[in-house]
């Protein structure tokens, strides 16, 4: 999308708009929103189709690549790919054997997913900010948000798919009575119970919404960055030359960012899997 088009704010506000689909209050009929008004009014149940799209792309493109890697596997002497891909699986399993003391076949599997998918998500960021807008505008699509990571329905769903797990095998390792002493007799015993309920509940609720908001504040952030650079670009040649330098430099950066907050959200999830799998004493 040209700068020369819009606005400097316009500009930022169409970058950050997501393809959204669904209905106006007091119509029948689902269609994209073309404004950040109409896709507001479009309320909870309305779709973000560029996240949906991404995100299912990306997944897909994972499961296809490491089943592909698993069946050309040899014990001969391994191609890069194949070099690649075992490190990653050797760094995940190191990284649960340091933080998970349980014993639970779906944790690894877990963490391998979350990191390789959250990843590539992330390093869609990577991608020049005008390249995926303007190749949607000439497809006719009004907004496209390249990065599943800088949405907040995404971040959440993933923390709340999380935190649904956690509550699972905090009930099926401590058993109700077990769990349900935790939030009602921790930290002061009996006498503290309402200031226990209210701590530990306030304590669990901030396990999905930290994990959310930290991605996304994140790659939001970075992703902001990006969109700020690239209007110097219309600001004459010396400016656009120091947004060049500007935007290789944080674009290295950022590297190791998107590859943190992969990281990050992995590894919070071993350990809050870890305290739920602990036995209540």
């Amino acid at each position: 999308m040209s700068t020369e088009a819009l606005t400097s704010s316009e500009y930022i506000k169409h970058h950050l708009q997501n393809l959204t689909y669904g209905k106006l209050p007091g119509e029948e009929h689902w269609h994209l929103a073309h404004s950040a008004q109409e896709a507001k009014a479009m309320g909870f149940w309305a779709f973000n189709l560029d996240t949906l799209g991404v995100s299912l792309v990306l997944g897909v493109f994972f499961l296809f690549l490491f089943r592909l890697v698993a069946k050309r596997a040899s014990k001969g002497v391994p191609d890069g790919l194949q070099n690649f891909v075992e490190w990653i699986v050797e760094f995940i399993d190191t990284s649960v054997r340091g933080s998970f003391s349980g014993k639970n076949p779906l944790v690894a599997p877990l963490a391998l997913t979350i990191f390789v998918w959250i990843l590539l998500m992330n390093l869609m960021d990577l991608i020049p900010v005008d390249w995926v807008p303007q190749l949607a505008h000439l497809a006719g699509l009004p907004f496209f948000k390249v990065v599943p990571s800088t949405d907040p329905n995404a971040t959440f769903g993933m923390a709340i798919a999380v935190f649904f797990l956690v509550i699972y095998y905090s009930f099926k390792m401590k058993g109700v009575g077990g769990f349900v002493g935790e939030l009602t007799l921790q930290p002061f015993g009996k006498l503290g119970l309402p200031a226990n309920i209210f701590l530990e509940g306030v304590n669990l609720i901030a396990k999905p919404v930290s994990l959310a908001l930290r991605l996304f504040g994140n790659m939001y952030a970075g992703e902001m960055i990006f969109i700020l650079i690239a209007l110097m670009f219309g600001g004459g040649l010396g400016i656009g030359l120091f947004g060049g330098a500007l935007q290789w430099g944080w674009a290295v950066f950022h590297i190791l960012i998107v590859t943190l907050q992969a990281f990050i959200f992995m590894t919070l999830t071993i350990v809050y899997l870890d305290m739920a799998h602990q036995e209540h004493h």
